[in-house]
């Protein structure tokens, strides 16, 4: 299978299409989901995606070390790879090793401007970033005006900003209220809960789109790709 059929089962595409366009450069976006449930693994083929179409990724962790992150793409390309039968895979897996960075920050002390010295360093390097992936943060706790930066930095990269937030139980009924009080920061906001052999992936918030109904899809809980109906 060719990139481009590998990224046509993505679940960003029916995001694009489902949402205003998907997550769009300039914008945040979140993914929330209960300890366990599957928001590495999520934000790591977001992450592949924009690799297959030739993007630069900056992939920030504050809970786990470099070589943690790493093995998450490995294991997540190899499942792609495995279950599309996708061609020139040492060509493939070294492009994708060009063209992203993975960071590792104690959680301490981390800030937006601590976020942007790193997008600075990596633009001078490679080239900047067209999307940016943050974990561990804890977002729900991040005072708004950092949450703000976040945002400002996102516009000013013209790039697509993503981070995960983890809630109490599996199940998500709404915006946790610790998150709804940033939410008129950030434009998409999803959930991803475990369903019968596969994981169940919705739409809390769509830029200003007050009907969210729209996106509700299934994904392979092996390579986070849309299940074939």
């Amino acid at each position: 299978m060719e990139k481009k059929f590998l990224n046509a089962r993505s679940p960003l595409r029916l995001l694009e299409k489902s949402l205003h366009g998907g997550l769009g450069r300039g914008n945040l976006g979140v993914v929330l989901a209960g300890h366990g449930v599957g928001k590495t693994a999520f934000l790591v083929s977001v992450a592949l995606d924009e690799l297959l179409r030739g993007g630069h990724v900056l992939h920030v962790s504050l809970d786990e070390t470099v070589a943690h992150v790493r093995a998450w793409y490995d294991t997540v390309f190899d499942d792609l790879a495995s279950t599309t039968g996708l061609e020139n895979l040492a060509v493939t897996r070294s492009d994708i090793d060009r063209k992203r960075s993975i960071r590792s920050y104690p959680v301490a002390g981390f800030g937006a401007s601590k976020l942007r010295e790193a997008v600075k360093v990596e633009s001078e390097v490679g080239g900047p970033p067209g999307l940016v992936v943050v974990e561990g943060w804890g977002l729900e706790a991040t005072p708004r005006d950092e949450v703000a930066e976040l945002k400002s930095l996102a516009g000013e990269l013209q790039a697509e900003i993503w981070l995960s937030a983890a809630c109490a139980g599996e199940r998500i009924a709404a915006v946790p209220p610790t998150l709804a009080r940033v939410q008129d920061l950030v434009s998409v906001i999803l959930a991803l809960e475990p369903a019968e052999g596969s994981l169940a992936l919705r739409a809390l918030k769509d830029h200003d789109n007050p009907d969210v109904s729209a996106l509700r899809v299934s994904l392979d809980p092996k390579s986070l790709l849309l299940v074939r109906s």
